[in-house]
């Protein structure tokens, strides 16, 4: 008797990302009026930011991260969903909750109030992601983008990035890192362990003034810089808010101006340069084109109140960029 042949199943695409980005997302409530407050509920996140930003820029992505089985968990989904950015192989957990902020501002700027402790996200782990599927998800990227915060939220988090980073080095994607630093997260001395090992598996770092001066204990640019470089970090982009961003590669330090422009809210701004400046390197830009073109999204990002809302589209950047 002859055995009958079973067609074979045609093969899966293999889904490939220009950026994909690990951490904690957030539902938000940002203060719009000081004197009766009002809070408009939004999304906020900083890796969670960054990567609609990469897709708003027309970059192809994809969000790791593990959210609550619960209403704001559905909400996130259905905002990554609206926003493109691949979410099928972020975590659901039954047991956790979906992470929550608040946003006030004063005459000091906006200041965050968190209610994460125990969140899902702070249950990421390496193994989490390989469960999930994650890590295949990041090897097949031409960037993964990681934050501070994302190392701050929980031990096991911290060890989910460093094994991220690990992962993408070894199959050819490149990190990007946020320093972010968030004081009521960690303390100091473990924020400085974790981030210097961080930025000397990076290929991209991007700190702010703001930030890089008490991870360094140097308040000049020139020597933040070095640092970084003295860790291993081959390329550096120092963001100085509306004076722009100073960069350095190859030994070579260059200043691109910002925008002037009235600030409204600031939550998000380093999110939506990070987002914008990597999926302009992914499309093929230098690193000064895509700076440039980071700065002027960021400008336009602080124009209104949430962190994810006033993220720009192409067309708002080039009118800016002229």
């Amino acid at each position: 008797m002859n055995a009958v042949a079973t067609p074979s199943l045609p093969a899966q695409p293999v889904k490939r990302f220009d950026v994909v980005a690990l951490g904690e997302a957030m539902v938000e409530f940002n203060q719009t009026r000081a004197q009766e407050p009002h809070y408009l509920q939004g999304f906020g996140g900083d890796t969670s930011n960054a990567i609609i930003a990469a897709a708003r820029a027309g970059a192809n992505t994809a969000y790791l991260t593990r959210i609550g089985h619960d209403t704001w968990g559905e909400a996130l989904q259905g905002l990554w969903h609206r926003e493109h950015v691949d979410s099928s192989t972020v975590d659901v957990d039954g047991e956790a909750p979906t992470a929550v902020y608040f946003v006030t501002h004063g005459p000091q700027g906006h200041a965050f109030s968190y209610l994460r402790a125990g969140s899902a996200a702070s249950r990421m782990s390496p193994h989490s992601l390989v469960e999930s599927g994650a890590k295949a998800s990041l090897q097949q990227a031409r960037w993964l983008h990681v934050s501070g915060i994302s190392m701050a939220i929980s031990t096991s988090a911290c060890d989910a990035v460093f094994a991220a980073m690990q992962w993408a080095r070894q199959a050819g994607t490149r990190v990007s890192l946020d320093a972010n630093l968030r004081l009521k997260l960690w303390p100091l001395a473990r924020a400085r362990a974790c981030l210097q090992q961080a930025v000397s598996m990076c290929d991209l770092f991007l700190p702010s003034l703001e930030d890089a001066q008490p991870l360094c204990g140097q308040d000049d640019p020139q020597a933040i810089i070095d640092w970084a470089h003295q860790l291993g970090a081959s390329r550096v982009v120092l963001k100085r808010g509306a004076l722009g961003a100073t960069v350095s590669e190859d030994g070579v330090q260059r200043q691109v101006p910002g925008h002037t422009v009235t600030c409204v809210d600031a939550t998000g701004a380093g999110d939506c340069f990070a987002g914008n400046l990597l999926a302009r390197l992914a499309q093929g830009d230098d690193l000064d084109q895509g700076v440039r073109y980071a700065n002027a999204a960021a400008a336009l990002a602080v124009q209104g109140f949430g962190a994810v809302a006033p993220l720009p589209r192409p067309d708002q950047v080039r009118v800016l960029l002229g």
